[in-house]
């Protein structure tokens, strides 16, 4: 037997919405991401529906190979609002740094994404609505994780490898 998605009703989208919320703050990224294909079927430019699935994908970044990072910017550059698509771009470098980093990957290789964050940031900072700091609140997550001493060392100590093994004497 083969089975066929059904589509939801236009009438259903703001109760749909308020699911895929719900579905992402009880951490199921899952279930929040297929209530917004539902909904995208239905609405293809729904702008909270886009914001949502390209979130609840980020939400299941796991910082390997198989994280659908390129359908979360494809969600995000959909968005009409300029500020929006700034300040989601940065989300996404930044969930994509912070993924890898947990996966174990060195941390100064990630330096690179965090930069690309801080420039999603602070460009979306210059036009972002007024009394909204979202975006400075996500720079200044990005900078503390990059002051941290465990990241900080870890550069260093990238950095001064190459010095160290010159340096050494022959053997």
């Amino acid at each position: 037997m083969e089975y066929k998605l059904k589509r939801i009703s236009s009438a259903g989208i703001p109760e749909a919405i308020a699911k895929a919320g719900l579905y992402r703050s009880l951490n199921e990224p899952e279930e929040a991401e297929s209530i917004c294909r539902d909904i995208l079927a239905v609405e293809p430019q729904h702008q909270l529906a886009l914001r949502l699935v390209g979130l609840a994908l980020t939400d299941q970044f796991t910082g390997g190979a198989s994280d659908r990072y390129r359908e979360a910017e494809l969600a995000f550059q959909q968005l009409n609002d300029p500020y929006e698509r700034l300040y989601y771009a940065g989300i996404l470098y930044e969930r994509r740094a912070k993924a890898q980093l947990n996966a174990g990957l060195p941390p100064y290789t990630l330096l690179p994404l965090f930069e690309q964050a801080l420039r999603s940031f602070a460009e979306a900072e210059k036009i972002r609505p007024a009394g909204n700091d979202d975006a400075i609140l996500r720079w200044n997550r990005c900078v503390r994780l990059l002051q941290t001493p465990t990241y900080l060392s870890d550069v260093w100590e990238q950095e001064r490898a190459p010095f160290d093994n010159q340096d050494t004497p022959p053997t």
